[in-house]
């Protein structure tokens, strides 16, 4: 419902907007430059962040004027260097960024996307059935999933491989690295993510975040 007024990187979670923590966590991994893909109520991200210098940053805007996807966007931003990052920004995590990219880099990758070990309940009794007869009856199960976090490097030859009209969303372009016959790596590591893109998850994001800030924010959790 915050949406409805606010762009969702300026949601805040605890005393922060998402995209503010984000960014100052990618600021104690040693990004200097920032550029923001933005379209929805862009103004507002425009006006609360400026030109990043009260962050210590320095960003600059991508404005869509049609949809372009997670990936389009990519294809407006001039001069990006040879290894970057992309993020979604509505994401709270305990990754190390530094760490992801440095082996990105070191490994000579054309992509590395961050992996979650994600634990899904499903609050309903699950049947299993061959040919109308039941075989098993399981209650309220627990299933396992690794997650793509959004949160990807990539090498600046992946920006050639989408297309140049329309929207293309990033799983689109791993995919068509793949089909390419280029491997795509995936970071594993022991760190807390959650996407705020549900209410609930929202909900437990700005709790988790107030209970834990020090581990998101290290030495810019007591700055306001």
């Amino acid at each position: 419902p915050f949406t409805n007024t606010i762009p969702k990187p300026l949601v805040p979670v605890g005393d922060r907007a998402i995209l503010e923590i984000v960014l100052l966590q990618l600021k104690a991994a040693g990004v200097t430059d920032v550029v923001l893909a933005v379209n929805h109520l862009s103004h507002l991200i425009r006006a609360f962040f400026g030109d990043g210098s009260q962050l210590g940053l320095s960003i600059t805007y991508s404005q869509e004027t049609e949809p372009l996807g997670t990936a389009g966007p990519l294809r407006l931003v001039d001069g990006l260097e040879e290894n970057f990052l992309v993020l979604n920004c509505d994401l709270l995590t305990t990754l190390n960024y530094r760490d992801l990219f440095d082996q990105h880099v070191a490994g000579g990758r054309i992509a590395t996307l961050g992996s979650y070990k994600k634990e899904l309940k499903v609050d309903l009794g699950v049947l299993k059935i061959q040919d109308g007869v039941l075989l098993d009856y399981i209650e309220k199960p627990v299933e396992h999933f690794t997650v793509s976090m959004g949160i990807y490097a990539f090498h600046r030859s992946a920006v050639d491989l989408i297309p140049d009209e329309g929207a293309f969303d990033l799983p689109d372009l791993v995919m068509k690295i793949k089909a390419g016959g280029r491997d795509v790596h995936c970071y594993e590591g022991d760190y807390y993510w959650l996407d705020i893109g549900r209410v609930e998850d929202y909900e437990e994001a700005s709790r988790i975040f107030e209970e834990r800030k020090s581990e998101f924010l290290g030495p810019f959790a007591e700055q306001s």
